[in-house]
C-alpha cells in the first residue's frame, strides 16, 4: 500500500480540519518513531572495526540529526488527491490516491508512506498542475500554520471546470509572513517557472538571472537539496557547495538546507575559498588596481610566468648504478622536456612525471645492452641523485605566492611575463609601490589571493565537486570566477545573480562572459521575472533606476499590491525622524532593517542606542525581542526585513566610487523590504528617482 487511502467516514467529512490534525499528529508520532529506531541502532552489531566503527556513527548521528521533528516548522504543508482517469499517465510512486507533500519522507511501523519527500516525482504536480494541465489531479489542497499547529486549509478542484481558477489566500499569507531569525526555506510556495528550475538535471549548469523578490537565492539552495535527493550516492562522493558574498549573507541562509533534512553541504564565499595558510589579507587595492587584478588577462600572466621557470637542458645526464654509467645527451633531455610541454599538463604534475621519463630512456639503453630492467629499477634510476639534480635545474619547483610577489614586486619580472597583455600603465598599477621582502610581510589584498589561487592550480589542479552554488555572481571578478570555475570542472554549477545588482568597478556585464569565465559557457540561462517577496509599489519605485544602472533588463513584476507599502518623505532633521521611524515600524510584527550609507552608521548607532532602541548587526539573527537590524548599504544584499527605514538615499549613492555604482547600490537597498519601505532624506533624491 503505497500510500495512505482517503478517510471517507461521516467523521472525516464533518471536521475535515480535524482529521488532518490528527494525521499530523500521528505523522509526528511515526517520524518520532523513526529517530528513536537509529537512536537504538548499536554500531557493535554491525562492526568490530573501529575505522568503521566512527564512521558510521557519524552517519548515524548526521541521520538523528536529519530526522528531527521541527516543532515550530509545518511537518506537511500540501495534500494532493490523484483522479487516475482512464488513461493518465501516473507519476513514478502515484499509484496510490492521496498524498500528504512535505519537507521530508515519514512512513508509520508497516514502512507505508504518510508523508511524502517534496522532491520525489509524486510531489511534482503539487508545484506545476493547473487548471489548463491538472496532471491527474482531482484536489490540492494547502495548509495553513500557526508555529506547528495547524489552523486552516484551502482546497483547489482541479478537475472540475465549474471551479474558477483563483490565487491562493494561503499561498499569499505564507509569502507575506513576518520575518524572524534567519531564511526560511520557501518549500510550500515554489512557483512553476521556479520548480523546473529546481528540479533540472544534474549534468546540466543553469544559470538564473532573477530581480529583486523573484526568489533566486531559494530556488538555488532547493535546487540542492533535490539533488542530494535526486543523486545522492554520487554527491555524496564528490560534495556540494554554496558560495556566498559575505558571512552574514551565508549566515541568514544557513538554516534553510538542515531545515529540508540536508546537513552536508558546505557553505563558503570566494575569499574562503583562496585563503591559504600563513597568509592574512591586511592590503587593499585601489578600485583601478582591482579591475586589472580581476581581469582574466591576469591568467595569462600568471601562465607565462610559470612555465617560465622551465629551462632547457645544454648538458648530458651522466647515471651511475653500480660499474656501469648510462649517458642520456642533452638533445634527448630536451626533447622529453619539450614532449612534457606539448602536453600541456600541470607544471607540477609534467615535473613529477619528467624523472620517470629519463629513467625510462635510461632504460631503454640498459635493454639495449642486454640487461632486462623492471619496475624496480626505473624508480630507483628515477630517485638517482644525478637525475633528480638534473630535474631541479631543468623543472625547478614553484611556490605559487613566491611566484606573484615576484610579479607584484620586480618590474622587469612582470614585464617580461607581461608584454603584449597588458599595457605599461596597466602594469604599473599592479606594482606594489614599495616591495615587500617575504611572502609573509606581504600586505596581500583580496584580489592576491586570488591570483595565488590561479598559480596554484597552473601548478596543481584544484580539487572539483559535484555541484556548487554561486549566490549574488554579479559581482565577481573573472578572476573570481576562474576560481569558482575551478571547484566544478567536472562538476555543474547554479549560478545566481541580477546584473542590476552589480556593485564592484568590475561587476559582470553579460552572463554569457560570466559564465565563459567560469568554465561553463554552456548553461542554460533562466530569467525570473515574478517578484513574491516585494511588494508591487517599492519595487515599482526601485524600477526607475534601471534604465540608469541596466538598460534593457525586464523589470520584476510583483504579484503583490500592499497599498500603503512605500512611503517617501522629506525631513528636515534627518536622524531624528529616522530613529522614529524606526520606533513606529517597531509597532509592526516581524523584523525591521535599518538601511544606510556606511558613513552614516556611526551617528545612527549612536542615536538609536540614545533612544533606547537596541539593534543587531548583519549576520545577528532577529529573535521576537530583538528585531532591529542596524545594515551598511555595503552588506544589503542578499538580506529582508518585513519593514525597512532607509536613511538618505543620496549618501547611498555618493558613498560610491561613482554614479552608476550608487545607484545600484541603491536599487539594492531600496528593494530589501517585504511588507513596507519608509525612505527619508534631506539631500535631493538622485533624479532617476524623481
Amino acid at each position: 500500500m503505497p500510500a495512505h487511502a482517503p478517510d471517507t467516514t461521516p467523521d472525516a467529512a464533518a471536521d475535515p480540519l480535524g482529521r488532518e490534525r490528527t494525521h499530523l499528529s500521528a505523522s509526528r508520532a511515526a517520524l518520532r518513531a523513526m529517530r528513536e529506531d537509529v537512536e537504538a541502532l548499536d554500531i557493535r552489531d554491525v562492526t568490530a572495526n573501529w575505522v568503521n566503527a566512527i564512521v558510521l556513527q557519524a552517519q548515524i548521528d548526521d541521520r538523528i540529526k536529519a530526522l528531527a521533528d521541527l516543532t515550530h516548522t509545518p511537518l506537511f504543508f500540501g495534500r494532493l488527491d490523484y483522479l487516475h482517469a482512464p488513461g493518465a499517465e501516473l507519476a513514478e510512486g502515484a499509484e496510490g490516491e492521496q498524498f500528504y507533500i512535505g519537507r521530508r519522507h515519514v512512513h508509520d511501523a508497516d514502512g507505508d508512506p504518510m508523508v511524502i519527500d517534496w522532491r520525489a516525482p509524486v510531489s511534482q504536480p503539487f508545484y506545476r498542475a493547473s487548471k489548463k494541465d491538472p496532471q491527474d489531479i482531482a484536489l490540492r489542497r494547502r495548509f495553513g500554520y500557526t508555529g506547528g499547529e495547524l489552523t486552516a486549509y484551502e482546497d483547489e478542484h482541479l478537475s472540475d471546470p465549474a471551479e474558477a481558477a483563483a490565487v491562493s489566500k494561503l499561498l499569499q499569507q505564507e509569502i507575506e509572513r513576518p520575518r524572524v531569525g534567519p531564511m526560511r526555506d520557501i518549500v510550500a510556495t515554489i512557483q512553476p517557472e521556479q520548480d523546473e528550475i529546481v528540479r533540472s538535471g544534474l549534468s546540466g549548469s543553469v544559470c538564473v538571472q532573477g530581480g529583486p523578490g523573484t526568489g533566486k537565492t531559494a530556488v538555488g539552495l532547493h535546487r540542492v537539496a533535490y539533488l542530494l535527493y535526486a543523486h545522492r550516492d554520487r554527491l555524496a562522493r564528490t560534495g556540494t557547495l554554496v558560495i556566498g558574498p559575505n558571512r552574514s549573507f551565508l549566515h541568514y541562509i544557513e538554516q534553510v538546507l538542515p531545515a529540508l533534512g540536508e546537513l552536508e553541504v558546505k557553505q563558503a564565499t570566494v575569499d574562503d575559498l583562496v585563503a591559504r595558510e600563513g597568509l592574512e589579507v591586511r592590503g587593499d587595492d585601489t578600485a583601478e588596481t582591482a579591475v586589472i587584478k580581476g581581469d582574466a588577462r591576469m591568467a595569462q600572466v600568471l601562465r607565462r610566468a610559470v612555465r617560465s621557470h622551465v629551462t632547457e637542458p645544454t648538458e648530458p645526464l651522466m647515471v651511475v648504478r653500480g660499474s656501469r654509467r648510462w649517458r642520456v645527451p642533452a638533445y634527448e633531455l630536451a626533447e622529453i622536456v619539450s614532449e612534457l610541454q606539448t602536453r600541456d599538463i600541470r607544471y607540477g604534475a609534467a615535473r613529477d612525471a619528467l624523472p620517470q621519463r629519463i629513467a625510462h630512456a635510461v632504460l631503454v639503453r640498459m635493454e639495449q645492452a642486454g640487461e632486462a630492467p623492471d619496475d624496480r629499477v626505473q624508480d630507483a634510476v628515477a630517485r638517482n641523485a644525478a637525475v633528480k639534480a638534473a630535474v631541479k635545474a631543468v623543472w625547478p619547483p614553484v611556490e605559487p605566492s613566491k611566484l606573484v610577489l615576484r610579479l607584484l614586486s620586480e618590474p622587469e619580472f612582470l614585464a617580461a611575463h607581461a608584454e603584449g597583455i597588458l599595457t605599461e600603465d596597466e602594469q604599473k598599477l599592479l606594482l606594489w609601490p614599495k616591495p615587500f621582502r617575504s611572502v609573509r610581510s606581504a600586505k596581500w589584498s583580496a584580489a592576491d589571493l586570488v591570483l595565488i589561487d590561479e598559480a596554484s592550480d597552473l601548478v596543481e589542479r584544484t580539487h572539483s565537486l559535484g555541484h556548487v552554488v554561486l549566490d549574488e555572481a554579479q559581482d565577481l571578478s573573472p578572476m573570481q570566477y576562474r576560481a569558482v570555475g575551478r571547484r566544478c570542472t567536472t562538476g555543474s554549477a547554479t549560478v545566481l545573480g541580477d546584473l542590476a545588482q552589480g556593485t564592484t568597478p568590475w561587476a559582470t556585464r553579460s552572463w554569457d562572459e560570466a559564465l565563459t569565465h567560469l568554465g561553463k559557457p554552456e548553461a542554460a540561462v533562466e530569467e525570473l521575472t515574478a517578484g513574491f517577496r516585494v511588494p508591487r509599489e517599492v519595487i515599482a519605485y526601485a524600477s526607475r533606476l534601471l534604465p540608469s544602472i541596466s538598460p534593457g533588463l525586464s523589470p520584476v513584476s510583483s504579484v503583490r499590491e500592499t497599498p500603503g507599502s512605500l512611503v517617501v518623505s522629506e525631513t528636515a532633521d534627518l536622524t531624528a525622524d529616522v530613529v522614529s521611524a524606526c520606533r513606529d515600524s517597531l509597532a509592526h510584527e516581524g523584523s525591521i532593517g535599518l538601511i544606510a550609507a556606511d558613513a552614516r552608521i556611526p551617528v545612527l548607532a549612536e542615536a538609536l542606542l540614545a533612544a533606547g532602541l537596541p539593534y543587531l548587526s548583519p549576520g545577528e539573527e532577529t529573535t521576537a525581542r530583538s528585531r532591529l537590524t542596524l545594515v551598511p548599504a555595503s552588506l544589503a544584499k542578499g538580506l529582508e526585513y518585513d519593514y525597512v527605514v532607509l536613511d538618505e538615499p543620496a549618501a547611498i549613492v555618493s558613498g560610491e566610487p561613482d554614479e552608476r555604482t550608487g545607484l545600484r547600490r541603491l536599487y539594492v537597498c531600496l528593494t530589501r523590504a517585504v511588507s513596507g519601505l519608509t525612505a527619508l532624506h534631506t539631500a535631493p533624491l538622485p533624479a532617476p528617482l524623481t
